[in-house]
């Protein structure tokens, strides 16, 4: 017997819950395929193609849908002799420049000996080599830029539509379709580039619960076994990707999750309760993450914001927040920032959906200000910032909630204090002067 067995009690093809699956076809997406199945029909008729936009938030199915119809697109654009199609993908996340997505596209038409440098041209140049390489494909090109909306320059979205009439390719005739999770976009675009682009524009709105639970028994059927899921998980599912926006992805990563707790546990059923640990141990990869992009002092400033929130003290004013987070900066051997850069941190905070706020209107008398409030479970916001707290030492607030128990693990069970990789019965103390608390310090 080896070390490693096959395990098929719960997944017939797990594959078919991962990010680059291509169901045979789409559901929830009847008028928006519709719309755009017509915006592509100029290829087929030997005309000019489109230019096509996509708008809607992450996991809503834009990608998934222009897959899907390009590559149907090509299959029956095969069946004409005048046609010749070609269609490249371009992801451009990771790429700020026009001039970027320019040598990327150059090295798309070109082989692995004949690839060029992403630095060094000059700009006309690339566009040169660009405008040879569409030409030798004598057909229609049809560019796809996802996450277009990376891009902080707009030069290659000008250059691409007008390139016939500016006489720049005389054989090919060029399509862009451009997908972008940044509704403002299209505003943020130059006047002469709106009016030459966006022709065709195609909003995908979010999916509701009723969409993604069709989009998950579709996977279901392919992924799992027969009677191997509770009759609740996956309305369950759909249930939480509805709230998380509307987010297919979410759903789907859940049922996955879900179904790994079930194999992890050697049960021959996914229930209802692996979704609830599933859905928790997402949600803290998904906050560790976000966390884990913040800087140091964003840290602090979080940090402050929990033990107060412990306290009883939030919602909770900046001005009140800032004594906390300047004592927790000089233990840290940081130099506060001033109470702007403090409540920009706060605000980035808001921003990853890790804090709440609230605005507040007292009047004449007492102004508008903000309040600010966790907005995350406590123990999962302790689990990605480790660093910080051994660095400042665990706030009285904090080794409290730990000796309660209060932490559950992955699975909801609960957790004791110190399992968190500190020790919270430590005792060696330092004085906190912003309010009389105790701060354990880490010892070897």
């Amino acid at each position: 017997m080896g070390l490693f067995e096959r395990d098929t009690e719960i997944y017939r093809d797990r594959d078919a819950l991962r990010e680059d699956y291509q169901p045979a076809e789409l559901v929830g997406r009847d008028e928006e395929l519709r719309t755009y199945r017509a915006a592509l029909q100029p290829v087929i008729n030997g005309e000019q193609p489109n230019n096509i936009f996509l708008y809607g938030k992450t996991g809503v199915g834009k990608t998934a849908a222009t897959r899907y119809l390009l590559e149907h697109l090509k299959d029956d654009a095969a069946e004409y002799d005048d046609i010749e199609l070609t269609v490249v993908f371009l992801n451009c996340d990771g790429l700020t420049s026009s001039y970027q997505i320019a040598t990327r596209l150059v090295n798309e038409f070109r082989g692995e000996a004949d690839q060029i440098s992403t630095t060094g041209y000059p700009r006309a140049s690339v566009y040169e080599m660009l405008w040879d390489e569409l030409d030798a494909c004598a057909g229609t090109v049809l560019v796809v830029l996802d996450e277009v909306d990376h891009v902080e320059d707009d030069s290659i979205l000008y250059q691409l539509p007008r390139a016939r009439a500016n006489q720049n390719l005389g054989d090919a005739k060029v399509g862009i379709v451009g997908i972008s999770n940044d509704f403002s976009f299209r505003d943020d675009l130059s006047p002469k580039v709106r009016s030459s682009l966006c022709e065709q524009e195609i909003h995908f709105p979010a999916y509701d619960a009723t969409d993604l639970q069709k989009i998950l028994e579709q996977r279901v059927e392919v992924a799992f076994h027969e009677d191997v899921l509770e009759p609740g998980v996956i309305p369950l599912c759909a249930a939480y990707g509805a709230k998380d926006a509307g987010d297919a992805r979410q759903s789907i990563d859940l049922l996955m999750k879900a179904g790994d707790l079930a194999r992890d546990d050697d049960t021959d059923v996914v229930t209802e309760d692996h979704v609830d640990g599933g859905r928790r141990a997402l949600e803290r990869g998904r906050i560790k993450e976000g966390i884990t992009g913040l800087t140091q002092h964003g840290h602090l400033v979080l940090y402050a914001l929990l033990t107060l929130e412990l306290e009883g003290d939030a919602p909770i004013r900046s001005r009140d927040v800032r004594p906390r987070y300047t004592r927790f900066a000089e233990m840290a051997d940081r130099d506060p920032l001033v109470p702007r850069r403090m409540r920009d941190h706060l605000s980035e905070l808001a921003m990853l959906g890790i804090i709440s706020v609230t605005e507040r209107n007292e009047g004449r008398r007492g102004g508008t200000y903000r309040e600010y409030a966790l907005d995350m479970d406590v123990d999962l916001i302790l689990d990605a910032m480790e660093d910080t707290v051994r660095d400042v030492g665990v706030h009285g607030s904090v080794q409290d909630f730990l000796i309660r128990g209060d932490a559950p693990d992955d699975n909801g069970a609960g957790q004791h204090g110190g399992s968190k990789g500190f020790d919270a019965d430590r005792s060696d103390s330092a004085s906190d002067d912003d309010g009389g608390r105790d701060l354990t310090n880490f010892g070897d």
